[in-house]
């Protein structure tokens, strides 16, 4: 049998976490048994995405957006899109819980036998006219939810009011061994990255978005006046933070380096990673660090709970905490038998349950059943 033809679609216009999943899947799905394709519409920040995929020879395809009132009237050229390629799948990855609504509803027209929804990060619903409507359709529309974490199932659950038996929950995974191929610490990457190799550093990668907690960062980093912070991602809180670090007076200690395309030597030359969000799915960045024997400090919320035990593969502090994230990262700055414990404990954990081919194959999984389930497939 041919491979089908898959389907990847994001209507985002950053790359994080999300964008990192899809890019996996595009890069490891097994091409004998599908074809994978991707639909974007053009945004400067998906530059990374789009890249990944050339260089992985994935047939990619440019859409028009669909957001807000007017975006309706892009799905009949959406529609055409997918009548073209004639998917067997159609998997959209969803920011936020109605994210991509555009594109499944194009799906749903088009008759695509299986509509596959990952659910990535579950924020809030924004006050709009439009919302409870979406909220009554769309569920209705995708055949199966995908979950990044269990607190991600029970979120689709209230939120969506969707049934259990249409979630699966499949963690991300990540490529295990780049990060620990770029495992030697090297001075020259903390020099470029901070200007100093004295003090110790502590990593974070992370979006600059409000929901990454990151001023809770910035003051943790008043209380440790001898380490340096390096804060590598993009975002739309850049000045905010940059402005917050000059108040605080810690702008001399505190790098914004931008998004790192290869994080694998910073993380190996951090001697602290910390991730202080007050919301997360599943995050990437926790199983990297991870991956590259760093330690992590990270914030007792659904969805990093699930990866980071407490004294075991992680420490973990209640979320908006400047002075229990500060001590944390003192006590593994200090004590670094109980970090290097964690970190063995943490890269061991990634190898056994969060690389990218258990996720990927999870997720092939899912496209079967619902395949098998419809009893029909594009040819």
């Amino acid at each position: 049998m041919r491979p089908r033809a898959v389907v990847q679609y994001t209507d985002t216009v950053a790359f994080g976490g999300a964008e990192q999943v899809l890019l996996h899947l595009l890069r490891t799905l097994d091409r004998d048994r599908w074809r994978p394709l991707l639909l974007h519409h053009d945004a400067p920040c998906l530059q990374p995405l789009l890249e990944g995929a050339d260089a992985a020879g994935i047939e990619r395809h440019r859409v028009a957006p669909i957001r807000g009132p007017r975006g309706i009237a892009a799905v009949p050229s959406f529609v055409r899109a997918l009548n073209a390629l004639k998917p067997a799948v159609f998997h959209a990855h969803l920011n936020w819980p109605l994210g991509c609504s555009g594109g499944i509803l194009a799906a749903a027209l088009s008759r695509v036998p299986a509509v596959v929804a990952t659910v990535h990060l579950f924020s809030g619903f924004p006050r709009a006219a439009t919302i409870p409507l979406q909220r009554r359709v769309v569920p209705r529309l995708v055949g199966r939810y995908i979950a990044v974490s269990e607190a991600v199932v029970r979120d689709i659950e209230r939120g969506l009011g969707v049934p259990r038996t249409r979630i699966r929950c499949v963690p991300n995974g990540i490529a295990v061994d780049a990060f620990e191929r770029g495992t030697a610490a090297d001075p020259a990457v903390r020099r470029q990255a901070t200007g100093d190799t004295g003090r110790p550093t502590v990593v974070t990668l992370a979006r600059l978005d409000r929901h990454k907690g990151l001023g809770t960062l910035l003051q943790a980093a008043a209380l440790l006046p001898d380490v340096t912070f390096v804060i590598a991602g993009e975002g739309p809180e850049r000045h905010r933070l940059e402005a917050e670090a000059r108040a605080l007076g810690v702008s001399e200690r505190v790098s914004l380096p931008g998004f790192q395309r290869d994080p694998a030597r910073l993380l190996a030359s951090a001697d602290v990673f910390v991730l202080p969000s007050l919301l997360e799915g599943h995050p990437l960045s926790v199983l990297e660090a991870m991956a590259a024997g760093t330690p992590v400090v990270a914030t007792s919320i659904p969805g990093t709970a699930e990866i980071v035990s407490h004294g075991v593969t992680g420490v973990l502090v209640p979320p908006g905490n400047p002075a229990a994230l500060a001590a944390a990262v003192k006590e593994l700055l200090e004590d670094r038998a109980l970090a290097e414990r964690l970190a063995i404990a943490g890269r061991e954990l990634v190898r056994r349950r969060f690389t990218a081919g258990a996720m990927t194959r999870s997720v092939a999984n899912v496209y079967e059943e619902l395949l098998a389930e419809r009893g029909t497939v594009r040819v």
